[in-house]
């Protein structure tokens, strides 16, 4: 049980921990530890949700077509990081060099509907995806959210471009068959990345000196984003936390040190994390009338912080993390799942599930048999169609079979996701158990060889992926 469950049969708020990271990455592979970066040190506060941006991921033509394929570099070293934590890696959207991940804790994830993705090309006129924005939208709660993560173009003197590819992206990406139909429409949205906007006026020595000692506030008037904020009425519903660190760009490699090359960049506040909370209340009320919903998600920014032992590429990573304060709408699972017995290879094996009243079942349902520290919704190791093995039903709860053969013999802790083909989603997950090894596992460990001529589990990999 989440404590937003329990929020919502109490009928109150709950606050959920969501921690962004933006980083422009320079083509780098992934650095030994991100400990810090994802403050995972045992003092830290246990996030709900990660949402990990980055920009300038390798993008060579034979990268971006093997990656297609299976999940990029950046992808599986967060995974294997936060996998053995209890994180899954909910959605995923890459366009180039752009990357965004979602990852969650497992108890989240059936109160998590409508998770689409999109993408906006604006580099080289919208034919290369070296610039742009990518999407994740998702309903959390019954709340809506959206995650961008951009790039926008270079250099002091394109603050125009800028302005009009971040115009161009927010009215562009339209979630088509939604009750929200446009990226402005959400309850709550997060727009962050290498937005790439500079420090204006002001000459090198006196942004270096006011750097130096620390006096950051001295180049907040001039700062593009800053400055933009004030005039264009599309950002002005947009809120960002107080830039209390070194400007992020641009450094030499594996140093703290500005750049000392032939081109001598200008320090600059390039990697930024901004939210928008859709104002409920915008519209004019007749006299006497009172608004129909209450303020849906409120937002408090707990650290907006740069990291600078980060040395990989020229810009220094960004983190911010946010408590969400939300009512749940959706408290109850769509469907609830468990195991039925004691679990082990010897024998066939029973999963109990029962679902809501009017739930839209599918004959392309299936449950998923999963090791505690999976990956994403594709790392299963079987599954079973729910219609095809289903063994007997009733009013309140159906039983499926999973054959003995596709049981690991191994043993281990395991979990169960129900996985709803009408909401292209996993709506409902067990309680971890534990599968007894049997004796036949060890006897293979010994031998290092399949005995008794008994069949191996089928390889997911060799079926459909969904």
């Amino acid at each position: 049980t989440t404590a937003l469950q329990v929020s919502a049969a109490q009928g109150s708020s709950s606050c959920l921990q969501l921690h962004i990271v933006t980083w422009n990455v320079g083509t780098a592979s992934p650095p030994p530890d991100v400990t810090d970066l994802l403050q995972l040190s045992s003092q830290a506060v246990d996030m709900d949700m990660y949402v990990i941006g980055l920009q300038e991921v390798n993008s060579k033509i034979v990268n971006f077509l093997s990656d297609m394929a299976f999940d990029d570099p950046w992808s599986t070293f967060f995974m294997d990081v936060l996998s053995p934590l209890g994180y899954i890696k909910l959605s995923a959207i890459r366009m180039q060099g752009l990357l965004l991940l979602v990852f969650v804790k497992h108890a989240h994830v059936p109160f998590i509907r409508d998770i689409h993705t999109h993408y906006t090309r604006t580099g080289l006129y919208g034919y290369w995806g070296n610039k742009g924005g990518v999407t994740i939208r998702l309903s959390l709660y019954g709340h809506t959210i959206c995650f961008i993560n951009c790039h926008l173009p270079a250099h002091i003197e394109n603050t125009d471009q800028r302005l009009d590819n971040c115009e161009k992206i927010l009215e562009m990406q339209q979630f088509e068959g939604e009750n929200v139909p446009g990226v402005l429409d959400h309850d709550l949205l997060f727009w962050f990345g290498d937005l790439n906007f500079r420090i204006a006026d002001h000459g090198m020595h006196f942004v270096r000196e006011s750097i130096n000692k620390c006096r950051y506030n001295l180049l907040w008037e001039k700062d593009q984003l800053n400055m933009a904020k004030k005039k264009e009425s599309f950002l002005k519903e947009f809120m960002e936390g107080p830039l209390q660190f070194k400007p992020t760009y641009k450094f030499d490699l594996y140093t703290d040190v500005y750049d000392t090359s032939g081109k001598k960049r200008k320090p600059a506040w390039t990697d930024r994390i901004l939210w928008r909370v859709k104002n409920l209340c915008s519209y004019v009320l007749k006299e006497g009338e009172l608004p129909q919903k209450e303020q849906a998600v409120s937002v408090t920014l707990k650290n907006y912080i740069s990291h600078m032992s980060y040395g990989i590429s020229d810009h220094k990573p960004v983190t911010g993390t946010f408590g969400l304060e939300m009512k749940p709408f959706v408290s109850v699972p769509l469907v609830t799942v468990n195991p039925e017995g004691e679990w082990n290879a010897e024998r066939d094996v029973l999963i109990s599930y029962s679902t809501v009243p009017k739930f839209p079942s599918s004959t392309w349902d299936w449950i998923g048999l999963y090791k505690v520290t999976f990956k994403h919704v594709n790392d299963y190791v079987t599954y079973a169609w729910v219609k095809d093995d289903e063994i007997s039903f009733t009013e309140d709860t159906n039983l499926v079979y999973m054959s003995a053969n596709e049981i690991p013999h191994a043993g281990g802790e395991f979990l169960l996701c129900f996985y709803s083909h009408a909401f292209q989603s996993v709506v409902g997950i067990s309680q971890p158990f534990q599968i007894q090894a049997t004796k036949i596992s060890t006897e293979k460990d010994l031998a290092q060889e399949d005995i008794c001529g008994m069949e191996r589990p089928y390889n997911p990999e060799s079926h459909i992926e969904f």
